[in-house]
């Protein structure tokens, strides 16, 4: 049922990965990888077709993709802490040390990428990972449940609740992000990248703030700590019930978090209800995509259908980065500058096609050359330098 290609390969997590990586690709592709330059006019039926296209995608996959992805952040990391530690080692420092490698791949994704890469979120974010590697699963899962309630974002609440005139500092993102644009409009492809790297990364880290994102990763982080604890993705009926009801209680928590996130004003203290409001109800959608999938990955018929998501998700940092590579040369000025000519719909068929151009390549690396991707193998070594 869940299948494993070789020791310590769980097929449905590499799907699961795969589909997550994939579902970022395309909300990146009707972004313009964050170059929101479009076609001036367009037929109405072209218009409507962009709009629905659009509303789609985003309410499918914007947020929760990134979630799925961070999910399984953690349950990679249970899986090389448990591997060493059967020999009596520890991998927490290896561990930062592979955290410290991550951020210089963030680096390399956000030359091409300008509103900085999550990469880097993740490897300042997972250290929480190296702190808790000792810790029993109750205590991991209060401290996963604490961050996801949000608790800095209900203190502005509460704090502006009390003082009407109270106001979370302005981190200036916004400035930052028009800076970002603008550079990007110029063309200049060295200016491009000097720029992605400072400050597209700063104000990416400062939006990510204001977004509620380090508290939520981490939460995410530790709950696939937890899943890779209790073996949550092997295949045994009482897994199965679990995913069942992981479905049933996003799907029913979904709808009411739905239709409260958008009731809010421009108040401080409503806007900072209506964030976490929103974070939730990603969180419970998040919950019935990733459930669903490991129950479908269960049919035989499913797993078909899916098998390339599988290869996919093996090589999730090169497909990444890769996407980040292709997506400027396409629709950035320095390339074919696509994106004014490109609406949602057919941003949306550019990013299927780079996709399915993606999965074939995966397929004949993984088959015919390697057993991890170019990106993953050199992660993979560099983090054992100087190992015996």
């Amino acid at each position: 049922m869940v299948l494993k290609t070789e020791k310590s390969r769980i097929d449905a997590v590499d799907a699961l990965r795969g589909f997550a990586v994939m579902a970022i690709l395309l909300v990146h592709s009707l972004e313009h990888f964050i170059f929101p330059v479009y076609p001036a006019s367009s037929p109405a039926w072209l218009a409507a077709l962009d709009e629905g296209v659009f509303a789609v995608v985003f309410a499918l996959f914007a947020g929760k993709a990134y979630a799925i992805f961070a999910l399984l952040f953690g349950f990679t990391f249970h899986l090389q802490y448990a591997s060493r530690q059967s020999r009596g080692e520890d991998f927490g420092v290896r561990f930062l040390w592979r955290l410290l490698l991550l951020a210089g791949f963030a680096t390399l994704n956000a030359a091409f990428f300008p509103a900085g890469d999550v990469l880097l979120l993740f490897s300042l974010v997972g250290v929480v990972l190296f702190a808790v590697r000792r810790l029993n699963d109750r205590t991991v899962l209060a401290l996963a449940l604490l961050f996801l309630v949000q608790p800095v974002e209900w203190y502005h609440c509460f704090r502006a609740l009390a003082d009407p005139g109270f106001a979370p500092p302005d981190l200036g993102v916004g400035a930052m992000y028009g800076e970002v644009a603008a550079y990007t409009k110029a063309g200049d492809f060295w200016q491009f990248v000097a720029g992605n790297v400072t400050l597209g990364q700063k104000a990416s880290l400062l939006w990510a703030v204001n977004a509620g994102r380090y508290s939520q990763t981490a939460g995410l982080f530790l709950l696939g700590l937890l899943l890779g604890r209790r073996g949550l993705f092997s295949d045994s009926a009482d897994n199965a019930r679990f995913w069942v009801r992981t479905l049933i209680v996003g799907a029913v928590a979904f709808v009411p978090l739905q239709a409260l996130h958008g009731l809010f004003g421009e108040a401080t203290a409503a806007r900072m209800a209506a964030t976490v409001l929103d974070m939730w109800q990603k969180l419970a959608f998040t919950a019935v995509l990733a459930a669903s999938f490991v129950l479908l990955y269960r049919t035989a018929r499913f797993r078909r259908v899916t098998d390339g998501l599988r290869f996919y998700g093996r090589m999730s940092l090169t497909n990444y980065i890769a996407q980040s590579v292709v997506g400027a040369l396409i629709f950035f000025p320095f390339g074919l500058g696509l994106a004014s000519r490109c609406g949602y719909a057919l941003s949306l068929v550019i990013g299927v096609a780079v996709f399915v151009l993606q999965a074939a390549f995966c397929r004949w690396w993984l088959r015919g050359h390697q057993r991890q991707g170019p990106l993953e193998s050199l992660w993979h070594r560099l983090t054992w330098l100087g190992a015996k």
